[in-house]
Protein backbone atom coordinates (compact mmCIF):
# COMPACT_ATOMS: atom_id res chain seq x y z
CA UNK A 1 0.00 0.00 0.00
CA UNK A 2 1.50 3.73 -0.99
CA UNK A 3 1.15 5.63 1.44
CA UNK A 4 0.02 9.32 1.35
CA UNK A 5 2.46 12.07 2.11
CA UNK A 6 1.99 15.72 3.29
CA UNK A 7 4.07 18.54 3.85
CA UNK A 8 4.11 19.62 8.06
CA UNK A 9 6.96 22.09 7.98
CA UNK A 10 8.59 24.78 6.18
CA UNK A 11 12.14 26.54 6.42
CA UNK A 12 13.24 29.10 4.37
CA UNK A 13 16.87 31.10 4.27
CA UNK A 14 16.29 33.54 1.31
CA UNK A 15 18.14 36.98 0.37
CA UNK A 16 14.66 38.32 0.99
CA UNK A 17 13.54 36.79 3.95
CA UNK A 18 15.17 34.00 6.13
CA UNK A 19 11.91 32.98 7.72
CA UNK A 20 8.97 31.75 6.73
CA UNK A 21 7.02 35.05 8.07
CA UNK A 22 9.50 37.64 6.45
CA UNK A 23 10.08 35.58 2.87
CA UNK A 24 6.10 35.39 2.38
CA UNK A 25 6.05 39.00 3.14
CA UNK A 26 8.53 39.69 0.37
CA UNK A 27 6.94 37.64 -1.82
CA UNK A 28 3.17 39.42 -1.40
CA UNK A 29 5.07 42.36 -1.97
CA UNK A 30 7.24 41.90 -4.69
CA UNK A 31 10.15 42.57 -2.73
CA UNK A 32 13.58 41.78 -3.79
CA UNK A 33 16.98 40.84 -2.12
CA UNK A 34 18.99 41.37 -4.72
CA UNK A 35 21.99 43.87 -4.05
CA UNK A 36 25.39 45.33 -5.59
CA UNK A 37 28.78 44.03 -3.84
CA UNK A 38 32.21 46.09 -4.43
CA UNK A 39 34.02 43.10 -3.19
CA UNK A 40 32.60 42.08 -6.94
CA UNK A 41 33.26 45.22 -8.57
CA UNK A 42 37.16 44.88 -6.91
CA UNK A 43 37.55 41.44 -8.24
CA UNK A 44 36.74 42.83 -11.74
CA UNK A 45 33.49 40.69 -12.06
CA UNK A 46 31.02 41.71 -14.97
CA UNK A 47 28.15 41.07 -12.84
CA UNK A 48 28.19 42.68 -9.74
CA UNK A 49 25.33 41.59 -7.73
CA UNK A 50 23.32 39.28 -6.47
CA UNK A 51 21.67 37.43 -3.52
CA UNK A 52 22.80 36.85 -0.02
CA UNK A 53 20.95 35.69 3.04
CA UNK A 54 21.83 37.61 6.05
CA UNK A 55 22.27 36.39 9.35
CA UNK A 56 23.36 37.54 12.52
CA UNK A 57 25.91 36.29 14.71
CA UNK A 58 23.45 36.26 17.98
CA UNK A 59 21.25 34.71 15.19
CA UNK A 60 23.44 31.96 14.53
CA UNK A 61 24.32 30.80 18.11
CA UNK A 62 20.23 29.83 18.07
CA UNK A 63 21.50 26.90 16.35
CA UNK A 64 25.15 26.08 16.75
CA UNK A 65 27.54 25.45 19.82
CA UNK A 66 30.26 27.62 19.99
CA UNK A 67 32.49 24.66 19.39
CA UNK A 68 30.37 24.22 15.96
CA UNK A 69 31.58 27.78 15.67
CA UNK A 70 34.97 27.77 15.85
CA UNK A 71 36.65 27.65 12.41
CA UNK A 72 33.62 27.58 10.54
CA UNK A 73 33.13 29.18 7.44
CA UNK A 74 31.18 27.46 4.98
CA UNK A 75 27.52 29.54 4.55
CA UNK A 76 25.47 26.89 2.69
CA UNK A 77 25.46 24.63 5.62
CA UNK A 78 24.91 27.07 7.55
CA UNK A 79 21.98 28.74 5.59
CA UNK A 80 21.14 24.75 5.27
CA UNK A 81 20.84 23.85 9.12
CA UNK A 82 18.93 26.70 10.20
CA UNK A 83 16.09 26.35 7.28
CA UNK A 84 16.26 22.69 8.34
CA UNK A 85 15.86 22.97 12.31
CA UNK A 86 13.18 25.89 11.32
CA UNK A 87 11.19 23.42 9.42
CA UNK A 88 11.65 20.72 12.13
CA UNK A 89 10.23 23.41 14.49
CA UNK A 90 7.12 24.36 12.45
CA UNK A 91 6.32 20.99 12.23
CA UNK A 92 5.85 20.47 15.66
CA UNK A 93 8.67 17.72 16.31
CA UNK A 94 11.66 17.56 18.31
CA UNK A 95 15.12 16.55 18.31
CA UNK A 96 16.12 13.71 20.62
CA UNK A 97 18.56 14.36 23.07
CA UNK A 98 22.03 12.91 23.68
CA UNK A 99 20.48 10.14 25.75
CA UNK A 100 17.87 8.65 23.77
CA UNK A 101 17.81 6.52 20.86
CA UNK A 102 18.31 8.02 17.37
CA UNK A 103 14.48 8.85 15.51
CA UNK A 104 14.47 5.65 13.45
CA UNK A 105 11.49 6.95 11.50
CA UNK A 106 12.53 10.30 10.83
CA UNK A 107 15.42 10.70 7.95
CA UNK A 108 17.27 13.45 5.96
CA UNK A 109 17.82 14.03 2.37
CA UNK A 110 19.29 17.41 2.07
CA UNK A 111 21.58 18.23 -1.24
CA UNK A 112 24.42 20.70 -1.79
CA UNK A 113 26.07 21.99 -5.17
CA UNK A 114 29.47 23.56 -3.96
CA UNK A 115 30.39 23.00 -0.39
CA UNK A 116 32.48 24.96 1.96
CA UNK A 117 34.87 26.54 -0.88
CA UNK A 118 36.03 28.92 1.88
CA UNK A 119 37.20 26.64 4.21
CA UNK A 120 38.80 24.49 0.98
CA UNK A 121 40.65 28.03 0.21
CA UNK A 122 42.02 28.18 3.46
CA UNK A 123 43.21 25.06 3.44
CA UNK A 124 44.81 25.26 0.09
CA UNK A 125 47.20 28.46 1.71
CA UNK A 126 47.39 26.43 5.61
CA UNK A 127 48.45 23.35 3.44
CA UNK A 128 51.08 25.39 1.25
CA UNK A 129 52.38 27.36 4.57
CA UNK A 130 52.65 23.83 6.20
CA UNK A 131 50.01 24.60 8.89
CA UNK A 132 47.90 21.83 7.97
CA UNK A 133 47.55 21.30 12.01
CA UNK A 134 45.76 24.82 11.64
CA UNK A 135 42.95 23.32 9.46
CA UNK A 136 40.64 22.94 12.24
CA UNK A 137 38.70 19.96 13.01
CA UNK A 138 35.68 20.66 11.30
CA UNK A 139 37.25 21.36 7.93
CA UNK A 140 36.22 17.74 6.58
CA UNK A 141 32.65 17.85 7.77
CA UNK A 142 32.64 21.42 5.81
CA UNK A 143 33.57 20.94 2.50
CA UNK A 144 32.28 17.24 2.45
CA UNK A 145 29.57 16.90 0.30
CA UNK A 146 27.47 15.19 2.52
CA UNK A 147 27.86 17.67 5.14
CA UNK A 148 24.94 19.71 5.34
CA UNK A 149 22.99 16.48 5.72
CA UNK A 150 25.48 15.28 8.29
CA UNK A 151 25.35 18.52 10.44
CA UNK A 152 21.47 18.09 10.59
CA UNK A 153 21.12 14.03 11.07
CA UNK A 154 23.19 14.75 13.71
CA UNK A 155 21.35 17.84 15.53
CA UNK A 156 18.24 16.15 14.76
CA UNK A 157 18.80 12.53 16.06
CA UNK A 158 17.99 11.35 12.65
CA UNK A 159 18.21 7.37 12.40
CA UNK A 160 16.37 6.73 9.40
CA UNK A 161 17.95 7.71 5.88
CA UNK A 162 20.73 10.82 6.19
CA UNK A 163 21.93 11.56 2.91
CA UNK A 164 22.69 14.23 0.24
CA UNK A 165 22.28 14.93 -3.35
CA UNK A 166 23.63 16.93 -5.82
CA UNK A 167 21.77 17.29 -9.06
CA UNK A 168 22.96 21.24 -9.90
CA UNK A 169 19.68 23.07 -10.13
CA UNK A 170 17.32 20.43 -9.75
CA UNK A 171 18.77 19.86 -6.16
CA UNK A 172 16.53 20.54 -4.26
CA UNK A 173 12.88 19.99 -6.17
CA UNK A 174 15.12 16.33 -6.29
CA UNK A 175 15.55 15.96 -2.92
CA UNK A 176 11.66 16.53 -2.02
CA UNK A 177 10.45 13.49 -4.76
CA UNK A 178 13.11 10.67 -3.26
CA UNK A 179 11.78 12.08 0.44
CA UNK A 180 8.46 11.69 -1.15
CA UNK A 181 8.89 7.88 -2.22
CA UNK A 182 10.34 7.29 0.97
CA UNK A 183 7.74 7.92 2.76
CA UNK A 184 4.93 6.69 -0.05
CA UNK A 185 6.79 3.40 0.25
CA UNK A 186 6.90 2.81 3.68
CA UNK A 187 10.59 3.13 4.20
CA UNK A 188 10.22 6.96 6.21
CA UNK A 189 7.56 8.72 8.12
CA UNK A 190 8.97 11.81 8.37
CA UNK A 191 11.66 13.14 5.98
CA UNK A 192 13.36 16.93 6.42
CA UNK A 193 14.09 17.71 2.73
CA UNK A 194 15.53 20.31 1.14
CA UNK A 195 18.96 22.25 -0.23
CA UNK A 196 21.30 24.79 -0.10
CA UNK A 197 23.91 26.55 -1.72
CA UNK A 198 27.19 28.67 -0.79
CA UNK A 199 28.25 32.03 -1.68
CA UNK A 200 30.50 34.39 -3.14
CA UNK A 201 33.16 34.44 -5.62
CA UNK A 202 34.46 31.65 -5.60
CA UNK A 203 31.06 29.83 -6.15
CA UNK A 204 29.85 32.63 -8.77
CA UNK A 205 33.03 33.46 -10.69
CA UNK A 206 32.83 30.24 -13.44
CA UNK A 207 29.39 32.26 -13.80
CA UNK A 208 30.90 34.69 -14.48
CA UNK A 209 33.75 33.33 -16.94
CA UNK A 210 30.61 31.48 -18.76
CA UNK A 211 29.10 35.24 -19.21
CA UNK A 212 25.82 33.65 -18.65
CA UNK A 213 25.24 36.09 -15.57
CA UNK A 214 23.49 39.46 -16.43
CA UNK A 215 26.02 42.56 -16.29
CA UNK A 216 23.45 45.29 -17.51
CA UNK A 217 22.26 46.32 -13.95
CA UNK A 218 25.40 46.75 -11.14
CA UNK A 219 23.59 50.13 -10.71
CA UNK A 220 20.12 48.92 -10.48
CA UNK A 221 20.61 45.71 -8.40
CA UNK A 222 16.87 45.03 -7.95
CA UNK A 223 16.41 45.33 -11.78
CA UNK A 224 18.81 42.93 -12.60
CA UNK A 225 16.90 39.52 -12.61
CA UNK A 226 14.48 39.65 -15.30
CA UNK A 227 13.10 36.31 -15.80
CA UNK A 228 10.29 36.44 -19.14
CA UNK A 229 11.61 39.51 -19.79
CA UNK A 230 13.02 40.71 -23.25
CA UNK A 231 15.28 42.86 -21.98
CA UNK A 232 16.74 39.55 -19.77
CA UNK A 233 20.48 39.35 -20.14
CA UNK A 234 21.55 36.68 -18.04
CA UNK A 235 20.87 35.90 -14.47
CA UNK A 236 21.93 37.34 -11.03
CA UNK A 237 23.53 34.39 -8.98
CA UNK A 238 22.06 33.97 -4.99
CA UNK A 239 22.73 31.72 -2.34
CA UNK A 240 20.19 30.26 0.24
CA UNK A 241 18.23 27.12 1.73
CA UNK A 242 14.81 25.92 1.83
CA UNK A 243 13.54 22.89 3.33
CA UNK A 244 10.24 20.58 3.93
CA UNK A 245 9.09 18.56 7.02
CA UNK A 246 7.22 15.77 4.75
CA UNK A 247 5.48 13.12 6.50
CA UNK A 248 3.07 10.36 6.34
CA UNK A 249 -0.68 11.20 5.64
CA UNK A 250 -1.76 9.05 9.08
CA UNK A 251 1.51 10.36 11.21
CA UNK A 252 0.46 13.78 10.58
CA UNK A 253 -3.44 13.50 11.30
CA UNK A 254 -2.26 11.61 14.25
CA UNK A 255 -0.22 14.83 15.73
CA UNK A 256 -2.89 17.16 14.56
CA UNK A 257 0.32 18.79 12.97
CA UNK A 258 -0.39 21.62 9.94
CA UNK A 259 -0.94 20.05 6.53
CA UNK A 260 0.22 22.70 4.21
CA UNK A 261 -0.50 20.17 0.87
CA UNK A 262 0.25 16.87 0.07
CA UNK A 263 2.48 15.89 -2.59
CA UNK A 264 1.18 14.07 -5.17
CA UNK A 265 4.31 12.57 -6.99
CA UNK A 266 7.00 13.84 -8.75
CA UNK A 267 9.52 12.80 -11.71
CA UNK A 268 13.21 12.99 -12.26
CA UNK A 269 14.90 12.27 -15.85
CA UNK A 270 17.78 13.25 -17.99
CA UNK A 271 17.64 14.43 -21.53
CA UNK A 272 21.35 12.79 -21.84
CA UNK A 273 22.82 15.44 -23.27
CA UNK A 274 21.10 14.23 -26.45
CA UNK A 275 19.33 16.00 -29.28
CA UNK A 276 19.26 19.53 -28.38
CA UNK A 277 20.20 18.75 -24.76
CA UNK A 278 24.15 20.01 -23.33
CA UNK A 279 25.90 20.14 -20.49
CA UNK A 280 24.21 23.43 -20.04
CA UNK A 281 21.14 23.44 -22.66
CA UNK A 282 17.97 21.88 -22.36
CA UNK A 283 16.66 18.82 -23.95
CA UNK A 284 13.01 19.64 -24.89
CA UNK A 285 12.18 16.41 -25.10
CA UNK A 286 13.33 14.85 -22.02
CA UNK A 287 11.67 18.44 -20.54
CA UNK A 288 8.24 17.87 -22.10
CA UNK A 289 8.57 14.25 -20.38
CA UNK A 290 9.50 15.12 -17.45
CA UNK A 291 6.14 17.28 -16.93
CA UNK A 292 3.80 14.58 -18.03
CA UNK A 293 6.06 11.63 -16.27
CA UNK A 294 4.56 14.03 -13.08
CA UNK A 295 0.89 14.63 -13.90
CA UNK A 296 0.82 10.91 -14.80
CA UNK A 297 2.15 9.53 -11.26
CA UNK A 298 0.22 12.04 -9.73
CA UNK A 299 -2.63 10.58 -11.33
CA UNK A 300 -4.13 13.82 -12.43
CA UNK A 301 -5.31 15.57 -15.11
CA UNK A 302 -3.11 18.56 -16.89
CA UNK A 303 -6.00 20.88 -16.70
CA UNK A 304 -6.22 20.35 -12.66
CA UNK A 305 -3.36 22.81 -12.57
CA UNK A 306 -4.06 26.01 -11.53
CA UNK A 307 -0.37 27.36 -10.78
CA UNK A 308 2.94 26.98 -12.06
CA UNK A 309 6.06 27.70 -10.14
CA UNK A 310 8.94 27.45 -13.37
CA UNK A 311 12.90 27.33 -13.61
CA UNK A 312 13.20 30.37 -15.59
CA UNK A 313 16.66 31.81 -14.91
CA UNK A 314 15.92 35.32 -17.29
CA UNK A 315 18.55 33.69 -20.35
CA UNK A 316 17.89 32.83 -23.73
CA UNK A 317 16.07 29.62 -22.69
CA UNK A 318 12.85 31.11 -20.90
CA UNK A 319 10.83 31.12 -23.98
CA UNK A 320 11.74 27.60 -25.13
CA UNK A 321 10.75 26.60 -21.10
CA UNK A 322 7.30 28.51 -21.84
CA UNK A 323 7.18 26.56 -24.91
CA UNK A 324 7.55 23.29 -23.31
CA UNK A 325 5.51 23.83 -20.75
CA UNK A 326 2.72 24.42 -23.39
CA UNK A 327 3.27 21.66 -25.22
CA UNK A 328 3.83 19.06 -21.91
CA UNK A 329 0.66 20.44 -20.36
CA UNK A 330 -1.48 20.67 -23.74
CA UNK A 331 -2.83 24.30 -22.60
CA UNK A 332 -1.76 27.46 -23.82
CA UNK A 333 -3.29 31.42 -24.43
CA UNK A 334 -5.72 32.42 -21.20
CA UNK A 335 -5.92 28.04 -20.61
CA UNK A 336 -2.36 28.56 -19.67
CA UNK A 337 -1.78 28.23 -16.05
CA UNK A 338 -0.80 31.17 -13.71
CA UNK A 339 2.96 31.01 -13.73
CA UNK A 340 5.56 33.18 -11.67
CA UNK A 341 9.49 32.63 -10.44
CA UNK A 342 11.23 33.29 -7.37
CA UNK A 343 13.96 33.95 -9.58
CA UNK A 344 12.94 37.81 -9.90
CA UNK A 345 12.59 38.18 -6.30
CA UNK A 346 15.86 36.29 -5.22
CA UNK A 347 17.91 35.59 -8.15
CA UNK A 348 19.48 31.99 -8.95
CA UNK A 349 20.19 30.28 -5.99
CA UNK A 350 21.84 27.97 -8.16
CA UNK A 351 21.90 24.25 -5.96
CA UNK A 352 19.45 25.72 -3.46
CA UNK A 353 16.83 27.24 -6.23
CA UNK A 354 14.75 23.95 -5.91
CA UNK A 355 14.02 24.17 -2.48
CA UNK A 356 13.23 27.97 -1.93
CA UNK A 357 11.00 27.57 -4.60
CA UNK A 358 9.33 24.50 -3.17
CA UNK A 359 8.39 26.58 -0.40
CA UNK A 360 7.56 29.85 -2.47
CA UNK A 361 5.16 27.72 -4.40
CA UNK A 362 3.34 25.93 -1.01
CA UNK A 363 3.33 29.44 0.85
CA UNK A 364 1.51 30.81 -2.10
CA UNK A 365 -0.86 27.39 -2.70
CA UNK A 366 -1.79 27.45 1.19
CA UNK A 367 -2.49 31.01 1.74
CA UNK A 368 -3.98 31.47 -2.51
CA UNK A 369 -1.87 33.99 -3.80
CA UNK A 370 0.11 34.38 -7.14
CA UNK A 371 3.57 36.16 -6.23
CA UNK A 372 4.58 38.92 -8.85
CA UNK A 373 7.24 38.94 -11.56
CA UNK A 374 9.22 41.92 -11.15
CA UNK A 375 10.77 43.21 -13.89
CA UNK A 376 8.76 42.06 -16.52
CA UNK A 377 7.04 45.13 -17.62
CA UNK A 378 8.49 44.30 -21.23
CA UNK A 379 7.19 40.14 -21.11
CA UNK A 380 9.26 38.59 -23.96
CA UNK A 381 7.25 38.78 -27.37
CA UNK A 382 8.07 34.77 -28.08
CA UNK A 383 6.18 34.18 -24.55
CA UNK A 384 3.27 36.37 -24.95
CA UNK A 385 2.52 34.61 -29.03
CA UNK A 386 1.81 31.32 -26.65
CA UNK A 387 0.53 32.73 -23.11
CA UNK A 388 -1.77 35.37 -22.08
CA UNK A 389 -0.64 38.08 -20.35
CA UNK A 390 -2.57 38.13 -17.76
CA UNK A 391 -1.32 34.47 -16.80
CA UNK A 392 1.74 36.24 -16.28
CA UNK A 393 0.99 38.77 -13.38
CA UNK A 394 3.16 41.59 -12.30
CA UNK A 395 1.65 42.39 -9.16
CA UNK A 396 0.23 40.07 -6.48
CA UNK A 397 -3.04 38.11 -7.65
CA UNK A 398 -5.37 36.60 -4.73
CA UNK A 399 -7.13 33.69 -6.53
CA UNK A 400 -8.05 30.09 -4.63
CA UNK A 401 -5.46 27.64 -5.73
CA UNK A 402 -5.49 23.51 -5.48
CA UNK A 403 -3.22 22.22 -7.37
CA UNK A 404 0.57 23.33 -8.18
CA UNK A 405 3.63 22.39 -9.71
CA UNK A 406 6.91 22.97 -9.67
CA UNK A 407 9.58 22.30 -11.79
CA UNK A 408 13.85 22.34 -11.80
CA UNK A 409 16.28 21.69 -14.71
CA UNK A 410 19.68 21.91 -14.26
CA UNK A 411 23.64 21.65 -15.66
CA UNK A 412 24.31 18.01 -16.89
CA UNK A 413 20.82 17.86 -18.66
CA UNK A 414 18.97 17.31 -15.45
CA UNK A 415 14.99 17.63 -14.88
CA UNK A 416 12.93 17.56 -11.87
CA UNK A 417 9.27 17.59 -11.09
CA UNK A 418 6.89 18.06 -8.45
CA UNK A 419 3.07 18.30 -7.96
CA UNK A 420 1.42 19.68 -4.45
CA UNK A 421 -2.05 19.99 -4.25
CA UNK A 422 -3.99 21.63 -1.06
CA UNK A 423 -6.45 19.63 0.92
Amino acid sequence: MKHRVVVTGLGIVAPNGTTVASFKKSLEEGISGIRFFPELAKLNFSCQIGGMPAISNERKHDYFTPLQLRQFNSNGIMYGVIAGMDALRDAGISPVVKEDPPLWDLGVIFGAGTSGVEKFREAIYKIDKKEVRKLGSTSVVQTMCSGVSAYLGGMIGAGNTVTSNSSACATGTEAVIMGFNRIANGLATQMVCGSCSDDGPYIWGGFDAMKVTTYKHNEYPTAGSRPLSETASGFVPSAGAGALVLESLESAVRRNATIYAEVLGGAVNNGGQRLDGSMTAPNSTAVQRCITSAVKLADISANEIDYINGHLTATTKDSLEIENWCEALERSGSDFPYINTLKSLVGHGLAASGSMECVATILQLYHNFIAPNINCEDLHPDISESVAVERIPREKISTPLKTAIKASFGFGDVNACVIFRKN
